[in-house]
C-alpha cells in the first residue's frame, strides 16, 4: 500500500518521553533540521526529577510549539512506566494535541534497523519479573515505513517463547533488549512520525500504559 506522507510544519516540533526503564530519554525534533535527544540515568529518582529535566530539555523551544508528544508505554518498570504515561496524557491534553502511545519493544526493533537486524522479521525480548520475559514480533515494511506488529506485546516464560520461535513459520532476527532503554526515545519519536506521516491523530486518552504483569505477586 502506498500513501502520500503528511509532514509536520518545520515550526512545529514533536516531543518524545521515555521512562520505562533507569535510563529515562527525551528527544525533540521538527524533522527537517533541528532534532536532539538525551538521556539520564535516574533510577528511582524519577518521579523527583523527570519534570525539572524536561522543562530545561524542551528549551529553547516552547510547549506552545509542540504539535505532537510519543511517549514509550511499556514494557519495562510499572512506576516508571505509569509516570511517564501520565506526564504525558497530561500535557498533550492540556496543549490539546495529539498522544502518540508507542511500545518500548517496537522502538528497540526500529532501533536495530540500524545496525544489526537484517531479516525482514524481527523478535525482541525483554527480562520481566518472576522469571518471565516482555516479547514481541514484528516484520518490518517496505520502504522504511514502519513496522508491522504480528506478535503483539505479551509475557512469556522463556521456555514456551523458545517453542514459540521454534515454530515460527520464516526467518527471524531475535534482539535482546538492554536494561537501559532511554536511548531509543529517538525511535519512540521516529514511529509516531511514521504514523502522523499517515494521518493518524490520537487523542491523549486513547494513550495507556502496557505492563504486561500485575506489580503485585
Amino acid at each position: 500500500m502506498t500513501y502520500n506522507p503528511v509532514h509536520l510544519d518545520p515550526k512545529k516540533y514533536a516531543l518524545a518521553l521515555h521512562t520505562t526503564s533507569p535510563e529515562v530519554g527525551m528527544a525533540i525534533s521538527n524533522f527537517a533540521d533541528n532534532s536532539r535527544c538525551q538521556t539520564w540515568d535516574l533510577g528511582t529518582d524519577l518521579s523527583s526529577y523527570l519534570h525539572a529535566h524536561l522543562a530545561e530539555f524542551i528549551k529553547p523551544q516552547t510547549w506552545s510549539e509542540l504539535g505532537f508528544i510519543a511517549v514509550a508505554k511499556g514494557p519495562g518498570s510499572f512506576t516508571s512506566t505509569r509516570i511517564g504515561v501520565v506526564t504525558a496524557r497530561t500535557l498533550a491534553q492540556q496543549l490539546d494535541i495529539p498522544l502518540f502511545a508507542i511500545s518500548t519493544l517496537a522502538a528497540v526493533c526500529h532501533q536495530s534497523l540500524a545496525t544489526e537486524a537484517k531479516e525482514k522479521t524481527i523478535a525482541v525480548q525483554l527480562p520481566a519479573h518472576r522469571g518471565e520475559v516482555f516479547v514481541a514480533i514484528y516484520e518490518v515494511l517496505p520502504n522504511a515505513s514502519g513496522l508491522n506488529e504480528v506478535l503483539p506485546d505479551t509475557v512469556m516464560k522463556p521456555e514456551k517463547w523458545q517453542k514459540t520461535l521454534e515454530s515460527w513459520p520464516n526467518s527471524y532476527h531475535l534482539i535482546a533488549a538492554p536494561a537501559k532503554l532511554g536511548a531509543s526515545v529517538a525511535n519512540v519519536l521516529a514511529l509516531a512520525y511514521l504514523d502522523w506521516q499517515k494521518g493518524l491523530r490520537p487523542h491523549w486518552s486513547e494513550a495507556l500504559p502496557f505492563y504486561g504483569q500485575h506489580p503485585i505477586e
